[in-house]
């Protein structure tokens, strides 16, 4: 009856760790994990399609994490999407940087990647960032390659190959 009781009590803490576990991939993969808030400064990018960003994302340089997406509404006028990005204060961004949407690896999360321009001002709060690129679908770029990826190139004539 002792080893029987034990066993319950074994498999109990291995099923708490393994809650545990869950909890602990759930907080690093949701982007809760690195979340600071602290002072920051405000800046726009306008999107044609954002894909699946959502709050909280990633806003990142050279692959290193500036800030976060804190704001994602939908134009009316444009129909376009809104994305607010705060950026830590600690980071200064050229003012002719270009924003596009990426994903982590081939099924991660999406981010937004600043890529820094030359020039010597730099964001300010309220500004908006000019060059975006937006998220590329993997459902379009699937049908590009089953329809075939030199789609609207002209074919050559079947009588000049002929000679």
């Amino acid at each position: 009856m002792a080893q029987r009781q034990s066993f319950q009590v074994g498999t109990g803490l291995f099923i708490l760790l393994g809650f545990a576990a869950l909890a602990y991939l759930a907080t690093q993969t949701t982007s809760l994990a690195n979340y600071r808030q602290g002072a920051s400064y405000d800046i726009v990018a306008r999107f044609t399609n954002i894909g699946q960003l959502k709050l909280r994302a990633p806003v990142k340089v050279a692959g290193v994490r500036v800030g976060s997406v804190d704001a994602i509404a939908l134009e009316p006028e444009k129909l376009d999407a809104k994305v607010t990005l705060a950026i830590d204060d600690r980071y200064k961004i050229p003012d002719d940087s270009a924003a596009a949407i990426f994903t982590s690896g081939l099924l991660g999360d999406q981010y937004v990647a600043l890529q820094p321009g030359g020039s010597p001002d730099n964001f300010k709060n309220g500004d908006e960032v000019v060059l975006t690129q937006s998220s590329m679908q993997l459902e379009e770029l699937i049908g590009k390659y089953l329809v075939g990826g030199d789609a609207g190139k002209p074919k050559p004539d079947a009588s000049t190959d002929k000679k």
